[in-house]
């Protein structure tokens, strides 16, 4: 038996919707701007730019519900509304037209982003990890498998704040759709299942505030509620 000099971390886990099993999260990646009017809003041409992925830590993941603490060292805390993908089977090297065949199902995350920190860090060339991968900063819903809901293609993506609409979109105009991601990152590691992946984030995202009720879903996986707390 190993003898650790401290308890290990709890797994992080996701629930399976309408099951009492979970998905134990292994790594999560994010694609960054796969919808063109947030890359236009973001200040990049989405003509001329292939996927870029970054990560976050796996205990970033918690229930996108209850109350969340608003973040240390940040004063513009920003939502970005995402579909994300659960996988369910290693691969590397994957072709887009067989991806698919690695997708367990989907859930409804955001992707909060310390927007403040992010801007320095692109000014000085740094990494975005402060940025991205803090604690918190990947509220998720639980995952809806593929053999139920099938593998969404279309379908309104939306975020509210205190009830008024920020964020609206459709999966339809992903630049990179479920199979081109799941492909692209294939090529850089070997995916596992446990893996999620942030999909991308469609125009309108803002800053949050302390008190703050969020509101998001993406139409056929599932629909979140949770309030921004203190510090």
């Amino acid at each position: 038996m190993t003898e650790y000099v401290f308890a290990p971390s709890p797994i992080v886990a996701v629930p399976i919707a309408g099951s009492t099993a979970s998905f134990p999260v292994r790594r999560v990646f994010c694609v960054g701007r796969n919808y063109a009017d947030h890359a236009r809003e973001m200040g990049a041409n989405p003509d001329r730019e292939p996927p870029f992925f970054f990560t976050k830590p796996t205990d970033a993941v918690v229930p996108a519900a209850g109350t969340l603490a608003y973040p240390m060292l940040t004063e513009d805390l920003h939502h970005e509304i995402e579909m994300v993908i659960a996988i369910g089977k290693a691969g590397s090297r994957i072709n887009p037209k067989d991806a698919l065949d690695y997708v367990l199902g989907y859930s409804v995350g955001v992707d909060l982003t310390r927007r403040d920190l992010q801007a320095i860090a692109k000014k000085m060339s740094r990494p975005w990890d402060w940025a991205k991968g803090f604690d918190e900063s990947a509220p998720l819903t639980p995952i809806h498998l593929a053999d139920k809901i099938g593998h969404p293609g279309t379908g309104r993506v939306w975020l509210s704040v205190n009830g008024a609409t920020r964020q609206t979109g459709d999966l339809a105009d992903m630049i990179w759709p479920v199979a081109d991601i799941v492909s692209h990152v294939s090529q850089a590691v070997v995916i596992k299942p446990g893996d999620l992946i942030f999909s991308g984030t469609p125009a309108g995202v803002g800053a949050l505030k302390r008190g703050d009720k969020v509101a998001g879903g993406v139409d056929g996986v599932a629909e979140f509620e949770f309030e921004i707390g203190k510090a």
